[in-house]
Order: structure tokens, then C-alpha cells, then sequence
């Protein structure tokens, strides 16, 4: 059974998702125009005024949240140092390239995300791939594939990762019994999920901006106290990303093709650009301006955010602090938290372990959120349904945090790489919809005006959105009436 799973996740990461999700990220930055690149400043500009909701909608900020704290979780501080350890310094240079080409591509799957998004029985929005592969591609069935493979990993699989992590960190810092952390993190994982998906992006919007910003600046504390060490820690993670600390020419393609992989692959776990995952939450917001693009600058923000600052923040700490050591054994969380320790004092590992919690435990009721959305796709949307899978997601928090997860880690990418490539291609797929609400937005930036998506313009497209979505009455415009500058 393990050689069969491993079989397969090689399959998937040796070849296919890398050459998919590289290929797509290539592709929509090139029909993109280098969005990510040209308008890196708009982005800030929509996160600016992003707090405006509706009834039927969470806020742009809230989306945004809702997927920091998905993406902003053990990828960040365990599976960076796991990065490091299989792939050497260079597989953050790959993190960094797969998460700037790759930001194009959550433009897109978050904009079509938008665009094709309905609203449930409550009156709410709902959405996501699952939505636009049934309604722009007219395949059922693949939406159905989509969103089996999704519940698996987010509402099963990925939690009872976080939760490992969590009693792990807390059990080496303060001697916590894993089944205590357990208890703890289901009941409080259960007061959040059973308040539904507003609870969830309220309790983001207070809790990620909070962590993000203190983790950050325990980084760059760290950076500051080694000032003098970071040209060479740049020239190493490039030098290592090409192989070219290795001496013999095969050793340099095996090393090259390990930083690589495990960058890529890290990367994707840690930002989910392409996966399919966060284009959930894009989906439940009110954007604002009310166009479905304003929604992908949003989600690329979040690729950023999550890999460009947090990631790195992580690598530098463990690089910076010289405790990085190749073939010691020595990795995960464990890294982190003795190189934390050996730059600041004894406090370092407490401090990690309770970043762990929080980062850990945001990902946990984010990652339930998207099982949730996919669940109702699947037409299970009746309350006793939902109970219970609100029950069994949290009975694999329990297990999580109990019990040896490491096959799991590898189904986990299995389900994920699974997810990747229906997404990828999806979203190929529909890209011709992707550029037309491109072009749309920022036709509408050039002359001066607020973007605002008018279905009237694209008969094509009416037929495939459901009736009312995008002609219900818009949140009010913020005090100042000038928003978005000139291209």
C-alpha cells in the first residue's frame, strides 16, 4: 500500500504538476500582460478599500483572511524547514519563482471564481472551481471530481496535519500531552465551524492580520542582528538553486532537480495558487469594485503575502541562525524552533510553538470553510448532513493530533497534486474568460472610472451566471469617489 502511494506522489510531483503548474503560471503571465508585475501596486490600492460587505457577501478583506489563514499554516514554518532539508537553500529561490509566476494564476482562478459564483437557499454566496467548472465549462461531473478530492484533503486530510503539528510544537515547548491539545483544538474548532462560514472569515479577519504581523517581526529582528550575513544567504539559496555548490555534474542535476522539487512542491502547499483551493473564499465576497477581477488582485496579494514575506521569513530565520545542518535528522518544526532559540534566547521555541497554534489552528477552520462550500455543491446541504460532517472533520482533528500522521503527509500531497491538475486544467480551459474580465477592468481603469462588471456586455456569458448575481444592488462607494489610479 505505501509503495503505491509513494508511486503515485512521485508520479505527480516528479513530472506532471510541475511542468502543469509552471506551464500555467507561464501562460497567464505572458496573457496577462506580467499583471502581477505591471500592477503589483494595484493590488494594495484594492486592499485599500476592500471592507465593504453585503448580505449576501463577506468583505474582500474577510476572503482575503479567510484564505491567509488557509494558506498561512504548518507550509510555512514546517514545510519550509522540510523544504530546506530535502532540497538545500535552493529550494526557497524555486518557492519564490513558483509563487511570482503562479500569482497570475490565482488571478485567474480567483476572478472566474467570482464571476461564476451563486447564492445557496439562505441567500449567501457560494462558489469556487467546483461552481465554474459546472457553469462555464458545463461539466458537472468534473466540478463533482473536484469537490470530492477537495473535502478529502481540506476537510479531512490537511487538518489532521495541522493538528499534528500543533500537539507536536506544544508538547516539545511547554510537555502537553498530545491528547490534551487535542481535546483543546476540537472543542475550540467546534465553537467556530458550528457558527458557520461568517463566523469563520470574522474570526480570520481578527486573528491572521494579528500573527502575520508579529511573525514578521520577529523575522526581521532576526534579519537585524545579522545584517552582515545576508548577501552571502542570497548567493548560497541562488548558487544552491542551480546546483552549482555541488562539484561533479551529476551531483548538480541531482541537487538541482531536489531544490526544485521540494520548492515547488512546498510552495504550492504552502500558497495554493493553482490548486483550487482559495478561489472558495474569493468567491463568497462582495468585491468591491463590484467586478470579478478586483477579486483576483485580492487572491494574488494573498500569494504574496504568504510565500514572498512569510515563507521567507522562515528561511531566513533557520539560515540566519546556522543550526541548518544537511543529513543531521534534524527538521520540520524542530529546525525552526532551535534556530528561533539560538538566535533570540530560550523563548524562541515557546514562541514558535505558539505561532505553530495560531497559524496551525486559522488553517483548521479556514480548511473546513472550503470542505463546507464543496459539500454543499455536492447537494448536502441539509442541516443534519452538515452536522455530521462538521463532527467527523472534527474527529480527524482528534486523530491528528494523536496519532502518527506520516503517511498521511503524502496523501495529503497526493489529494492536493490531484486537485492541482483538475484546476489547472479548468481554469486553461476557460482562460479566454479569464482575459475578456482582464481586459474589462482595466479598459474601465484607463478612463478614469471605477470598474464595474456589466453583464449586458457579454450575451455569451449570461447564460452561464445565475440570474440576479451580478445586478443586485452594490455596496456604497467609500468617502472618496477617485479610487484606482490611471494605468
Amino acid at each position: 500500500m505505501d509503495a503505491m502511494v509513494n508511486f503515485i506522489n512521485d508520479l505527480l510531483w516528479g513530472s506532471l504538476l510541475v511542468y502543469m503548474l509552471l506551464g500555467a503560471g507561464a501562460y497567464f503571465t505572458i496573457r496577462l500582460g506580467f499583471i502581477q508585475f505591471r500592477h503589483f501596486k494595484h493590488m494594495f490600492t484594492v486592499l485599500k478599500h476592500s471592507r465593504s460587505s453585503s448580505t449576501a457577501g463577506i468583505s474582500s478583506f474577510q476572503a482575503l483572511c479567510t484564505s491567509l489563514a488557509a494558506r498561512v499554516g504548518t507550509g510555512n514554518l514546517v514545510g519550509v524547514a522540510i523544504a530546506l532539508y530535502l532540497g538545500g537553500p535552493g529550494a526557497i529561490f524555486w518557492m519564490w519563482l513558483i509563487a511570482l509566476i503562479s500569482m497570475s494564476t490565482a488571478f485567474a482562478e480567483s476572478s472566474l471564481a467570482q464571476l461564476y459564483k451563486v447564492t445557496d437557499e439562505e441567500g449567501n454566496y457560494r462558489g469556487g472551481p467546483a461552481y465554474y467548472m459546472e457553469r462555464g465549462l458545463g461539466l458537472r461531473w468534473m466540478g463533482a471530481l473536484f469537490a470530492v478530492f477537495l473535502i478529502v484533503a481540506f476537510g479531512l486530510i490537511f487538518n489532521a496535519v495541522q493538528a499534528n503539528a500543533i500537539s507536536l510544537a506544544m508538547n516539545v515547548a511547554f510537555d502537553i500531552p498530545t491528547w490534551v491539545s487535542g481535546i483543546i483544538l476540537s472543542l475550540l474548532a467546534g465553537l467556530i465551524v458550528f457558527g458557520g462560514l461568517r463566523t469563520i472569515a470574522r474570526f480570520a479577519e481578527l486573528i491572521v492580520p494579528v500573527m502575520a504581523l508579529a511573525y514578521l517581526l520577529i523575522a526581521l529582528i532576526v534579519v537585524a542582528m545579522n545584517l552582515g550575513q545576508i548577501p552571502g544567504i542570497l548567493l548560497l539559496i541562488v548558487k544552491s538553486a542551480f546546483g552549482l555548490e555541488q562539484a561533479g555534474g551529476g551531483v548538480v542535476g541531482y541537487a538541482m532537480t531536489q531544490a526544485l522539487i521540494n520548492g515547488i512542491k512546498r510552495g504550492l502547499f504552502s500558497n495554493e495558487a493553482g490548486m483550487g483551493s482559495a478561489a472558495n473564499a474569493a468567491a463568497l465576497a462582495t468585491p468591491y469594485p463590484p467586478h470579478p477581477a478586483s477579486q483576483g488582485y485580492i487572491q494574488m496579494l494573498g500569494v504574496f503575502i504568504d510565500t514572498l514575506v512569510i515563507c521567507t521569513c522562515t528561511a531566513a530565520i533557520i539560515l540566519l541562525s546556522g543550526q541548518f545542518e544537511p543529513g543531521s535528522g534534524v527538521t520540520g518544526i524542530e529546525l525552526t524552533q532551535r534556530a528561533l532559540s539560538h538566535e533570540v534566547g530560550a523563548w524562541g521555541s515557546p514562541f514558535i510553538a505558539i505561532a505553530i497554534l495560531f497559524f496551525a489552528f486559522t488553517s483548521i477552520v479556514a480548511n473546513y470553510a472550503y470542505a463546507e462550500n464543496n459539500l454543499v455543491f455536492l447537494e448536502h446541504e441539509n442541516t443534519a448532513g452538515l452536522f455530521t460532517f462538521r463532527l467527523f472533520a472534527l474527529g480527524m482533528v482528534m486523530f491528528g493530533a494523536i496519532g502518527k500522521i506520516d503517511t498521511m503527509w503524502t496523501m495529503a500531497y497526493i489529494s492536493m497534486g490531484l486537485m492541482a491538475m483538475i484546476n489547472l486544467v479548468a481554469i486553461l480551459l476557460l482562460s479566454g474568460v479569464v482575459i475578456k474580465l482582464a481586459k474589462d477592468y482595466n479598459g474601465q481603469r484607463k478612463l478614469g472610472l471605477i470598474p464595474t462588471f456589466d453583464v449586458a456586455k457579454y450575451p455569451e456569458l449570461r447564460s452561464q451566471l445565475e440570474e440576479g448575481v451580478w445586478t443586485d444592488s452594490r455596496p456604497p462607494a467609500p468617502p472618496k469617489s477617485r479610487l484606482f489610479e490611471p494605468l
